[in-house]
């Protein structure tokens, strides 16, 4: 699936294969509150022409500006600063007391490489840093292990691209649908499987791949990475039960399974009887979710989607 990251990359090399001199525009810091979180891109052409966003529409008609009237560097990054005053937040529809920097890049021919890398990185789930040179503009990349925050100094920006996170959801029911909702929205990718050929076909949710085979199987094919998130639904043990002890063993960033504290006992107790190690036992959510008495399908879902924000922000690891 694609994303508005690989998107901006590729339309990036693109321009800058055509010798259009594109414009890179990164959000570096964000004080207060900003419409968009730091890392955010638009590439742009001081024609007019964009992919990306960094506002509600705003910032980027100022930068255009300041691009067509010659105001920013060309030679080498400029940051640019927004909501300096009140009046500037009001004009720019950024919340009070917000401020934005924005790094403000043109690419040329030379950028294409980092561009390739990344793309390339993304697209085969892996993570690669960017390390800029402030004074200079060169670009020089390095293969990362795991997914980093945006980092800016005085002299280098460091940012890092990888793949999305993927979500893959073991039952295809009503839970399903609303959690791969929220999900989408929030920009993972998601994934649904089910053994039962007769449910997929009663699928009603989001426009996602729908894979039928057996839970161990699909999950080694397809979920078994650190950018990967396994989640079961279907309260069978059959499907579930087979679905963690899959996942439980690789390097799935988190691992979920639905079901009261009474079924997470049962369950714990089958995977111990299966002689699952105690270490990938304990990587298990269950129940999973953020205990907010949900009740609902689509309170569920928000419980889950808040769990795994609440742990996705307060990982060093962070996943992207």
């Amino acid at each position: 699936m694609r994303t508005m990251e690989l998107d901006i990359l590729e339309r990036s090399r693109h321009w800058c294969g055509e010798d259009l001199s594109p414009w890179l525009c990164t959000i570096v810091r964000a004080v207060g509150s900003s419409p968009r979180p730091v890392g955010s891109m638009l590439c742009c052409l001081a024609s007019g022409e964009q992919v990306g966003s960094l506002s509600g529409g705003c910032v980027e008609e100022d930068l255009l500006e300041r691009i067509q009237q010659g105001k920013i560097d060309r030679k080498k990054p400029q940051i640019v600063e927004y909501g300096v005053s009140p009046e500037d937040n009001e004009k720019l529809g950024l919340p009070c007391g917000g401020r934005l920097f924005v790094l403000v890049q043109q690419l040329d021919q030379t950028d294409i490489s980092w561009i390739e890398k990344a793309v390339a990185a993304i697209q085969q789930r892996h993570c690669i840093e960017r390390r800029l040179n402030l004074e200079t503009g060169a670009t020089e990349t390095a293969h990362v292990e795991h997914f980093t925050h945006l980092m800016q100094d005085t002299d280098s920006l460091r940012q890092c691209f990888g793949p999305k996170m993927r979500m893959l959801l073991v039952g295809a029911g009503q839970l399903a649908q609303s959690l791969a909702e929220l999900a989408l929205a929030m920009d993972y990718e998601v994934l649904v499987t089910d053994t039962r050929q007769a449910t997929l076909n009663q699928w009603m949710g989001p426009e996602v791949p729908l894979l039928q085979g057996m839970p161990d199987d699909i999950v080694r094919a397809h979920a078994a990475d650190s950018f990967s998130i396994v989640i079961t639904l279907t309260h069978d043990p059959r499907i579930d039960d087979m679905a963690l002890m899959e996942a439980l063993n690789t390097d799935a960033w988190y691992v979920g399974a639905l079901g009261s504290e009474r079924t997470t006992e049962k369950r714990l107790r089958r995977l111990r009887a299966l002689e699952l190690d105690e270490s990938a036992i304990a990587k298990l959510h269950a129940p999973v979710g953020l205990a907010i008495g949900s009740k609902t399908p689509l309170e569920i879902a928000v419980a889950i989607m808040a769990e795994l924000t609440q742990l996705r922000r307060g990982s060093v690891s962070e996943a992207p």
